[in-house]
């Protein structure tokens, strides 16, 4: 079945370049020109991605993202025509999983998507039982992650990238090593980019009551913490 994608920008001249490079692929694409045309056509049940403009006028990328992630965690790519780092980290905290700067090769943002529908559509391992550490615990089949019975609600990437900690508590892994495992083949992605993430991770804990979900290891990268509720 081919994928389903919706294109959220309001240049035409995006819109039918990116329409060009997904149909090429056999991709089925939806089209949406504004924010609010966006959220009227998205239905998680019908897309598998979306590649979601910033700077859009009345509403933009970053508040669709914000409605989006209300009620669904379908991957979401932003497209930015500002390449100032701000925006690149804002749009993968509030959940986005990847980002392309305009102007773009079409061939890099077809490879970053199917990239992102690789590793939210792969099957999980046979032994995918469940993982816990202190009071943090995850459900690999399920796809959920609770800290002391309270459910935290992550994306994609990030139950992938708090799975790989979770395998092996105590070891500190890479930046490298984090990407290997938790981006299954994307390209070109920034240690920033991975630190969003852990960012956004922690924060969601934080919230949930988890003291130090997961710790920084100066000059080598990240390990799984103590996961012990917040005094």
């Amino acid at each position: 079945m081919a994928h389903s994608i919706l294109v959220v920008d309001d240049d035409p001249h995006i819109r039918d370049v990116v329409r060009f490079a997904f149909e090429k692929t056999g991709m089925a694409i939806s089209i949406a020109q504004d924010g609010k045309e966006a959220l009227a056509r998205f239905d998680r049940n019908v897309h598998d991605l979306i590649v979601l403009d910033i700077g859009m006028p009345e509403m933009d990328g970053l508040e669709v993202c914000r409605q989006i992630r209300k009620t669904s965690d379908t991957p979401i790519l932003f497209l930015s025509a500002r390449d100032e780092e701000i925006d690149r980290i804002l749009g993968l905290e509030i959940g986005g999983d990847d980002y392309v700067t305009k102007p773009f090769s079409p061939r890099e943002l077809v490879a970053r998507v199917n990239a992102i529908l690789r590793r939210t559509r792969s099957t999980p391992a046979p032994e995918s039982k469940s993982l816990s550490h202190g009071g943090l615990a995850l459900d690999p089949d399920a796809r959920t992650a609770n800290f002391r019975d309270t459910p935290v609600a992550l994306t994609a990437l990030e139950f992938s990238i708090l799975r790989t900690l979770l395998t092996r508590p105590g070891f500190v892994f890479t930046r490298e090593l984090i990407l290997d495992a938790a981006y299954a083949g994307n390209i070109h992605v920034a240690d920033r980019t991975i630190d969003s993430h852990i960012r956004n991770i922690r924060a969601k804990f934080a919230s949930a009551g988890c003291e130090s979900a997961i710790e920084t290891v100066h000059g080598v990268g990240f390990k799984l913490g103590r996961c012990e509720a917040a005094r």
